[in-house]
């Protein structure tokens, strides 16, 4: 069975059902940081995560996305106190609260003791997204809980590594090839990341700032994350030159999802299945 999400869903999407009563999931996006390796020479200083992509700010693409989860209870987006970009764009599909930390393991943490103080408990699951991740899908996210849902631990997206995979020195030589690392059991880790609340706060209190992601946190307490297939185009924009990247594979999907749900200038709406990774022009 499939019904429409309040946050406005695409018409006829199929939406996946609620999960098991008592048990709430809930996504939260850090939302602090600079940006500062986004910057191309000679561009205006700003957080990366509001520039326009595809006609829109990058973190409206990304929270579009988890607007389409209709089982989500909610979606915290954590800010920088000073911030007040969601003053100006505000959605019931997600709530900013003032959070944000030095650091993405203080955002985190900032954004889970916000949701206690809002009534998540600590078995209620949390989602932990990179607001930079601006090309996850709502089926992606999907597929993230449909696996996790009944783990003991969680789990998170992840990347099969492709390339081969070297190490490097750097001397007078320059950088030099070490070895070449054998890739097989080697895998990208993306996001979300999806833990129960009260772990992954303990793990990240013990971890502190050394925890690059909520799973190595986790698995610093001697627990293994399930790992959930994401795909090549679930990057998270760090470079100048991804920012052109993010920009064509949403002008292709034609960025229907976004417009939908936040409004905006676009001509051209999705449409289609919840597992579609395209959108078809209308009247095609």
């Amino acid at each position: 069975m499939t019904h429409t999400s309040a946050f406005g869903a695409l018409a006829g999407q199929p939406i996946a059902r609620p999960g098991p009563p008592g048990v709430r999931l809930w996504g939260l996006v850090p939302c602090a940081g600079s940006g500062t390796r986004a910057l191309a020479p000679g561009a205006a200083a700003g957080p990366k995560q509001y520039r326009p992509v595809a006609g829109q700010p990058l973190v409206l693409h990304t929270l579009a996305a988890f607007a389409g989860v209709a089982r989500l209870a909610g979606t915290l987006v954590a800010v920088a106190p000073s911030d007040t970009f969601f003053d100006r764009h505000p959605h019931p599909a997600y709530f900013a609260v003032p959070c944000g930390g030095a650091t993405r393991a203080d955002s985190v943490l900032g954004g889970l003791q916000a949701l206690a103080e809002r009534g998540a408990q600590p078995d209620d699951w949390v989602l932990v997204h990179d607001a930079a991740r601006c090309l996850v899908t709502t089926a992606l996210i999907n597929q993230l809980i449909d696996t996790c849902l009944s783990d003991s631990v969680g789990g998170l997206l992840a990347h099969k590594l492709a390339d081969t995979l070297k190490t490097a020195s750097d001397g007078p030589g320059g950088v030099r090839v070490l070895a070449t690392v054998d890739r097989s059991d080697k895998w990208l880790a993306q996001t979300p990341q999806m833990f129960r609340l009260g772990a992954l706060r303990q793990a990240l209190q013990q971890v502190g700032a050394a925890a690059t992601d909520e799973a190595s946190a986790i698995e610093a307490t001697g627990l293994r994350p399930r790992l959930v297939e994401g795909g090549a185009q679930n990057f998270k924009v760090t470079y100048p030159e991804d920012f052109a990247l993010a920009e064509a594979v949403l002008a292709q999907r034609l960025h229907g999802a976004t417009v939908a749900r936040f409004g905006g200038a676009a001509g051209e709406a999705a449409r289609g299945a919840d597992t579609a990774v395209f959108f078809s022009r209308p009247g095609s």
